[in-house]
């Protein structure tokens, strides 16, 4: 895993700026403590940064920015190649010769030979920028599901690309103005999704994506889409070939993520999900598997009897951590600046912790994330198709029903679910997406800041639910949120946690053959009864205990609600009624008063209040400090 960055004066020409190039990867040095490397092409005004964490090959011959034989093609990447081993077989037989045992390199004789178009050949999570000399093009791509990020900045005369916001903003002379529909966006979703970034002129490459720029014109194009393996679904199967092509699939996915020349370990939550690697894991090990959980006091959120039930099941060498809040004053400041753009996801700080908890040990974890995404497993599922049944009301009687509901105060029984029966099929579900509803969104703002706004900030989910109108209900929301939710929240959460400890995380639930063999199994087999994972869990029978097959699914929450009443209330004031927070404009004091007061008795408020935090101390790190 590591930090890629470049700067490219494509209209002047002009040699790209070394200092700040240097800069622009020291800011980065958590992604890549092992190595640094840089190259710049003076004729072209072009120059490539890079840091390195090395994972495989750890010889100087894995070094970069990487050239091919002559010297006009250069790479930067980010990430790992899972089929690095096939490619590099197939290259060789066309006569391409290797000067080290790297997925880098295959990389650059795969350009060799395919061009841009090639990204679409490569298996693993990646982002990666080539410098062609001889057709004077950069070529940017990020891998499918989007777990490795590419931020950019053009401005018609110049094109800067890093891994982190924060590294692009070593330049001064880039804006610092904020996107006021990217913050409508964290208001509605929690998050800033998609190719907008939360500063204005600054922007994301989407999962899947490459981008091509010649000095000219710059060109950005899909090379992957989950779609077509959901419209493949196939009912005529009997269960027990699904269940062989899972476990089959679940296998060569994580013996593929197995490949690491340093230590390797897991993430173990004692869910489905990560027992289910773990036990793979376990199968094609020599030696046992090291496991690391994160636990609270608070036993409502505590899972790690259920982690340690699996540990001892498989035998693996186990480490737990319990979270305390009393730390979080200190590292909320820290682990904001590290998310780049406000995130307001709590999960975040367990996903710090056991990163951190992984690191003292291992170089490498294996995680079960995007197991909800591929097998159906979000309870909101369940929930979602029980509520479909109101569609065969016709809207207008069902708002003439429930709108007296909307009366009621926020947080009173029954109004969120009339609120949300009330609408279409599509909002019903965005609905259930949102941080927080518009209204009390806006209840959070000065009268000037709502003026600013721009759009709906959860149109980003509608649009890909209108994407797979054709599919059936369950399919459509899996499709939505690996497009939205997915890259935007969870894997961003993952992404930023892990390599602020310099950790590299692969997540085997997310290999392109599993996800689309899972989009594949027939709706029914994926949610049946109410139940997800409906098919998942069962090619895991004799695999993992059934008692964790069978345990009621638990999120990876965080007891904010209690920590805002007590350990972290004298925190929550002093940044929210602060002088800077009041005078920057955005939040309405009285607002701010209101939720700091009733924090104490109102948990439905704890979003709200999160959100704001988050987002303050985001403002205090990326807008005060320049």
């Amino acid at each position: 895993m590591c930090g890629i960055c470049g700067v490219w004066n494509y209209a002047s020409g002009a040699p790209a700026e070394r200092e700040v190039l240097r800069r622009m990867a020291d800011a980065m040095a958590h992604r890549g403590p092992d190595d640094a490397g840089f190259y710049f092409d003076d004729t072209a005004g072009l120059g490539l940064g890079f840091r390195r964490l090395a994972i495989i090959d750890l010889s100087a011959a894995g070094h970069q920015p990487m050239a091919n034989e002559d010297g006009s093609v250069w790479l930067v990447v980010n990430g790992e190649i899972y089929n690095f081993p096939v490619l590099r077989a197939a290259l060789e037989a066309r006569g391409h010769v290797f000067r080290s045992r790297s997925d880098s390199e295959v990389i650059l004789h795969h350009y060799e030979e395919h061009g841009t178009a090639g990204v679409a050949d490569l298996d693993g999570m990646f982002a990666l920028a080539v410098w062609d000399s001889r057709e004077r093009r950069l070529s940017l791509a990020r891998d499918r599901v989007g777990k490795k990020p590419v931020y950019f900045y053009d401005d018609g005369q110049r094109l800067l690309f890093a891994s982190e916001l924060k590294a692009l903003l070593v330049d001064p002379s880039l804006p610092r103005e904020l996107d006021w529909h990217a913050f409508a966006e964290f208001l509605a979703l929690g998050e800033v999704t998609g190719a907008r970034a939360i500063l204005k002129g600054i922007s994301k490459l989407p999962a899947a994506h490459w981008l091509q720029h010649d000095g000219r014109r710059r060109v950005t194009e899909r090379y992957w889409d989950w779609l077509p393996a959901f419209r493949a679904s196939n009912g005529t199967r009997p269960e027990t070939e699904w269940i062989a092509d899972i476990r089959s699939a679940l296998r060569q996915a994580v013996a593929r993520r197995m490949i690491s020349d340093v230590p390797l370990g897991a993430f173990l939550s004692g869910g489905v999900d990560s027992s289910a690697v773990v036990a793979t894991m376990a199968t094609l090990s020599s030696r046992p598997v090291k496991t690391f959980t994160i636990g609270f006091r608070d036993a409502r959120f505590d899972d790690r009897g259920y982690a340690r039930n699996v540990a001892q099941y498989f035998g693996t060498d186990h480490q737990e951590f319990i979270v305390e809040p009393e730390t979080l004053r200190d590292l909320l400041p820290c682990l904001v600046r590290q998310y780049d753009e406000p995130f307001a996801d709590p999960s975040a700080l367990p996903t710090y912790y056991v990163a951190k908890l992984a690191r003292e040990h291992v170089t490498v974890a294996l995680s079960g994330d995007g197991g909800d995404e591929a097998c159906a497993g979000y309870d909101r599922y369940a929930k979602a198709l029980r509520e479909t049944l109101v569609d065969r009301i016709p809207q207008g009687l069902r708002r003439a029903l429930l709108s007296p509901f909307s009366l009621l105060p926020v947080g009173a029984p029954g109004r969120k679910s009339a609120c949300r029966l009330m609408l279409n099929a599509t909002d019903r579900y965005v609905s259930m997406m949102r941080l927080m509803p518009a209204e009390q969104a806006a209840a959070l703002l000065t009268p000037n800041v709502r003026r600013l706004l721009d759009g709906d900030g959860a149109a980003a989910i509608a649009a890909a639910l209108n994407c797979a109108a054709d599919l059936d209900p369950l399919s459509r929301w899996q499709y939505a949120d690996g497009r939205v939710y997915l890259p935007d929240d969870i894997l961003v959460k993952v992404d930023r946690a892990s390599m602020l400890n310099s950790l590299e995380v692969r997540c085997p639930l997310l290999d392109r053959g599993f996800l689309e063999l899972m989009a594949s199994v027939p709706p029914a087999l994926r949610l049946s009864g109410g139940s997800g994972k409906w098919l998942f869990k069962r090619a895991l029978h004799g695999v993992v205990p059934t008692p964790i097959l069978e345990r009621p699914k638990m999120g990876f929450g965080v007891p904010l609600e209690m920590w805002f009443r007590d350990d972290l209330a004298a925190f929550v004031r002093e940044v929210l009624w602060d002088r800077r927070t009041i005078e920057r404009g955005i939040f309405s004091p009285s607002a701010l008063q209101r939720l700091i007061r009733a924090q104490t008795r109102r948990r439905q408020l704890t979003p709200h209040l999160w959100a704001a935090l988050v987002f303050e101390l985001w403002c205090r790190a990326y807008l005060d400090a320049h």
